[in-house]
């Protein structure tokens, strides 16, 4: 009875706890947390998409490096919001579930490339967003985060640009024997 009461005891302690961990972080330590997160789950369901519909195969290859790298990064922001006590979107963005509705409609003729620019763009914000809080967040897990994931981001940036003129210069091909009828 005694130890019940006890575990009842602590748990009760406990709660308070969690959410002061969480009030703890600051709101925009604790929006870009969440920001990564819904990034994280655009990147890997848009490499989902990619995988299906895309035809180039560095566009592949991008697409589950992308599922890969982002479900890493996932879980380390997801055990960092754990330990902060804080809750995580399970879904990306509405904005986000938006571009990949659409480049779900994309026909795979003009699929690799809209990917590609959709990608590039993804990036840049995201590293823009990770440099901002890799020096300007207020708790030290939150900015060590996003300094560790920043070079492979801006890494992801780079070879989003070189598909982006990659696939741009293929659907330029594509088109120019049609423009010419």
């Amino acid at each position: 009875m005694h130890r019940k009461l006890t575990i009842l005891a602590t748990a009760a302690l406990a709660a308070p706890l969690l959410a002061l961990a969480a009030d703890s972080l600051s709101h925009s330590d604790a929006s870009f947390l969440k920001d990564a997160e819904e990034a994280g789950l655009f990147e890997i369901q848009a490499g989902k998409i990619a995988l299906d519909k895309g035809q180039d195969a560095q566009v592949k290859t991008f697409a589950q490096q992308m599922i890969d790298d982002h479900t890493k990064a996932n879980q380390d922001v997801e055990a960092l919001a754990q330990q902060k006590g804080l809750k995580l979107p399970t879904s990306p963005s509405i904005a986000q579930k938006a571009k990949l509705e659409t480049l779900s409609h994309w026909t795979k003729s003009g699929f690799d490339h809209h990917y590609a620019d959709d990608q590039l763009s993804a990036h840049k914000d995201a590293v823009k967003l990770f440099t901002k809080t890799s020096t300007e967040a207020k708790d030290a897990d939150v900015k060590a985060l996003a300094g560790k994931d920043l070079p492979t981001l801006q890494h992801h940036q780079d070879m989003a640009q070189q598909l982006a003129d990659s696939t741009k210069s293929t659907t330029a091909k594509m088109a120019a024997p049609a423009a010419s009828r």
